[in-house]
């Protein structure tokens, strides 16, 4: 019997079963093995497998949203808004959301979910709105009711307004409280990387969502539309050869190990890809120069430990010398930065914890269990775990000592010790 099925209407804090032990990686098993299936592995092998067919299922459809909505976008202003931090937010973002959030409810009532919006901003400028205060603020949640009713699976009555903000509030901050030892919830980042969804088709963002069982992540799906084979080139653009993937998907459950296919070539259609699941693991790199590095979008080299020891580069070609790595250029958000790692396309990602920043839990669950799951390594600066019972009444904050680093294993130690030697500049 599937643990999570969706008809089980159990309390939220009576859930819950011990997660199976990871299962070892054969070191000799292919790197790209195919299978075609809805999930690459069988139910008896997946203690969440029904679980995460639903995730890839809804996360598939949420990506499909981000397309539509950008489509528009390049041509209405009105979908571009922006919260109090200035970070700017899409009617994709709160419309992802939402989608997530009553797929899930419908399919896993019992579960709880902790998620990075709110409806906060679109209530208060509907009220505006109906004042005459602001222009156009009804038609923002009567867009994110437009993009949630096309994606969402059949209900009993037409979605309403009211529908799709409580929808958004279920997994907005104060929407539940855990206990010290909460049994399940799902962790959602509805749309990793804002700004780079608004900067362009090359621009990559990350849909992400996992599923936490007893303090431990169980499974992670990210769906991330643009992903390019030539984003992750170095060279400039004219220089860029070769047919890029329209967007992937990238799976991950415990003990199963961490997997990705391909979008349909036709971004609009969705069709099934024919080419299967292929298994990923992180690079195999040991030598510190030899890697290639991911930091914050937000950060520089100079603010990492490692910059006492080693120069940095974003041209593959100027690295001719054992003091200077390469630093790849990415996007916004930190979801991508771990599904390169995870996919073997980077080494290492870094990021300093500053006394300013709050460290969301949503930017890091998902990619957490990718990038274990395919043979890397995530800790604190510290060599600690990341604690994501940190923020014990909410689930929402994290708090790492010094940072985190996320690795594909054979690294971990060398830089720890690195930044453990220098962190006079953390």
């Amino acid at each position: 019997m599937t643990l999570l099925h969706p008809s089980a209407r159990l309390p939220v804090r009576r859930f819950g079963a011990p997660l199976l032990s990871p299962s070892s990686r054969a070191p000799s098993a292919p790197s790209f093995s195919l299978i075609r299936s809805s999930l690459p592995f069988p139910p008896e092998k997946a203690r969440f497998h029904r679980e995460l067919e639903a995730a890839v299922d809804v996360v598939e459809r949420a990506c499909r949203l981000c397309v539509d909505v950008k489509k528009s976008l390049l041509s209405s202003d009105g979908r571009i808004l922006e919260k109090n931090d200035r970070t700017p937010v899409t009617v994709a973002d709160f419309g992802v959301q939402a989608l997530i959030s009553l797929e899930l409810k419908s399919l896993f009532p019992s579960i709880p979910l902790v998620a990075e919006e709110d409806s906060g901003f679109l209530r208060s400028n509907s009220v505006h709105a109906q004042r005459g205060e602001v222009h156009g603020a009804n038609f923002l949640v009567d867009s994110v009711l437009s993009a949630v009713a096309e994606k969402t699976s059949s209900v009993d009555e037409p979605l309403t307004s009211d529908d799709v903000l409580e929808a958004i509030d279920r997994g907005g901050k104060d929407a539940v409280s855990f206990d010290a030892e909460p049994s399940a919830y799902w962790v959602l980042d509805p749309i990793d990387g804002t700004r780079g969804f608004l900067k362009g088709s090359d621009a990559l963002y990350v849909v992400g969502l996992a599923l936490v069982v007893k303090g431990e992540i169980a499974i992670g799906v990210m769906g991330c539309p643009n992903w390019k084979e030539y984003n992750l080139s170095t060279k400039k653009s004219d220089d860029k050869i070769g047919v890029s993937t329209p967007g992937i998907i990238m799976i991950a459950h415990s003990g199963c190990g961490t997997w990705t296919r391909r979008f349909s070539d036709v971004m609009g259609n969705y069709k099934r890809i024919q080419d299967g699941w292929r298994r990923c693991f992180v690079d195999s790199c040991w030598l510190v120069n030899e890697a290639s590095f991911c930091i914050p979008d937000s950060q520089t080299w100079d603010l990492i430990p490692l910059s006492v020891l080693f120069s940095s580069s974003v041209d593959c070609g100027d690295i001719r010398d054992k003091q200077k790595v390469l630093l790849l250029p990415t996007c916004c958000g930190s979801l991508c930065k771990y599904l390169m790692v995870a996919s073997g396309r980077a080494s290492v990602f870094i990021l300093r914890a500053r006394a300013q920043t709050v460290i969301k839990v949503w930017d890091h669950a998902v990619g957490v269990v990718c990038v274990h799951e395919a043979g890397g390594k995530v800790t604190d600066w510290n060599g600690s775990p990341l604690d994501l019972a940190a923020d014990q009444v909410d689930r929402r904050i994290i708090f790492p000592s010094g940072g985190v680093l996320v690795t594909n294993g054979a690294l971990h130690k060398q830089l720890l010790e690195i930044i453990s030697s220098n962190s006079s500049i953390a």
